[in-house]
């Protein structure tokens, strides 16, 4: 399975889930950054990626609109308006995705 930039990798851990946008792809290695502190970055490969548990999540990426009060440059530059709706995946750029829960109970 390929793995793309921009996509997103999920990982249930003890009580909670973690989303990492995935920021750059190279031949043996991948860079993901969690979601929810955009400082936490770390380097892998899709073999052990995949080995560890994460899933793909959307292949829509996800972008943050909120302010946070620092006036830096975005890191990256969106190709479409982060309020687009995509029909596919039911939500907008801008809105956090879904996390995909297993079904305990069946």
């Amino acid at each position: 399975m390929d793995i793309l930039t921009g996509e997103i990798y999920g990982k249930q851990t003890g009580s909670k889930f973690v989303m990492y946008n995935v920021l750059k792809v190279g031949k043996n290695s991948i860079t993901l950054q969690n979601i929810d502190n955009p400082l936490s970055l770390f380097e892998t490969t899709p073999a052990k990626l995949h080995a560890s548990g994460y899933v793909r999540i959307s292949q829509t990426p996800y972008i943050n609109t909120k302010t946070t009060g620092k006036k830096r440059k975005s890191i990256r530059n969106p190709t479409r308006c982060p309020y687009t709706l995509d029909f596919l995946e039911e939500r907008a750029d801008s809105e956090r995705p879904a996390p995909l829960m297993p079904d305990l109970f069946t």
